[in-house]
């Protein structure tokens, strides 16, 4: 059966980032996020065994998106000086490791994982997105899974970890979200509805266009007021957090794991000063040595 592992890489390269404070070349450049990427990349492969993989980063912000709502992620900081001559860096070491990854101008990651995902589905494989991005929850299938990193217990997110999560079923997610907003996009939802009065309004209405239809089906008064007065803002947040198709070609011997250029990876290593990956890359390939 193959299974297909997609790593949201901007989401992983700042999470890395963070865990490591301070860690630099012989040279003095900042190898933080390498070095925390390429492990945690390690833990997940160990515990996924995927046959194909790739990582996908955003190209910039949806043209669309931003026709809808100007201010769509206006708030997020600038990414640190520190971190972005890394992304080069870890997508070197991906080349070298024999793993797939990609980036189109103007195309946010969450919608080509989001195609991709839907694609390899369609095939009847196995997906596996990696990412802590609520967005993809939407996407949960019989197919496709989820391994999120804020859970500790490594579990591969299904149905059941979704509507334990977010109240609704993977369908309603988009919903979810278009009601009560997301602040981390700078998408603004209803006032007065956080996560638990959006997934009550699902729960007895089934959708975003039902529960506008029956407004006056809504038994606080505040309440429907409110949906009543952001009933446009809903309907445009839902344009906002669903992921829609977008150029994708599913060519399964581009996300292959490959053997990898192990001399190609000692350069690196050496040169980032990771002396341990070193140490490692040399057993392995001893060890490989005594098989043949």
């Amino acid at each position: 059966m193959s299974r297909l592992l997609i790593i949201d890489g901007h989401a992983y390269a700042y999470r890395a980032f963070h865990a490591i404070r301070e860690l630099r070349s012989p040279v003095g450049q900042p190898t933080n996020a390498i070095y925390g990427f390429v492990k945690m990349l390690e833990k997940m492969r160990s515990a996924v065994e995927p046959t194909h993989l790739v990582v996908v980063w955003d190209g910039g912000l949806s043209a669309e998106r931003l026709a809808a709502l100007p201010d769509y992620k206006a708030q997020r900081p600038e990414m640190p000086a520190d971190l972005r001559p890394q992304l080069a860096g870890i997508v070197d070491f991906l080349a070298a490791a024999g793993m797939a990854s990609y980036r189109a101008e103007g195309v946010e990651a969450d919608d080509f994982i989001a195609t991709l995902a839907r694609l390899a589905a369609v095939e009847n494989w196995d997906v596996v997105i990696a990412s802590s991005d609520k967005d993809f929850m939407q996407l949960v299938s019989a197919r496709i899974g989820l391994l999120n990193p804020n859970d500790k217990t490594g579990v591969i997110w299904g149905r059941a970890q979704v509507v334990a999560k977010a109240g609704v079923e993977p369908e309603q997610v988009a919903d979810w979200l278009a009601l009560m907003g997301d602040a981390v996009d700078n998408i603004p939802g209803v006032p007065g509805v956080g996560p638990k009065t959006a997934a009550g309004l699902l729960q007895q209405f089934g959708s975003v266009d039902n529960l506008l239809a029956r407004l006056d089906e809504v038994k606080s008064e505040k309440l429907r007021s409110s949906l009543r007065a952001s009933a446009a803002a809903v309907v445009r947040n839902q344009k906002l957090v669903r992921l829609p198709e977008v150029p994708c070609e599913f060519a399964p011997a581009m996300l292959a794991v490959g053997a990898g250029d192990r001399a190609a990876l000692g350069r690196l290593f050496a040169g980032w000063g990771f002396q341990g990956m070193l140490a490692a890359l040399a057993a392995s390939g001893e060890k490989q040595a005594e098989l043949i």
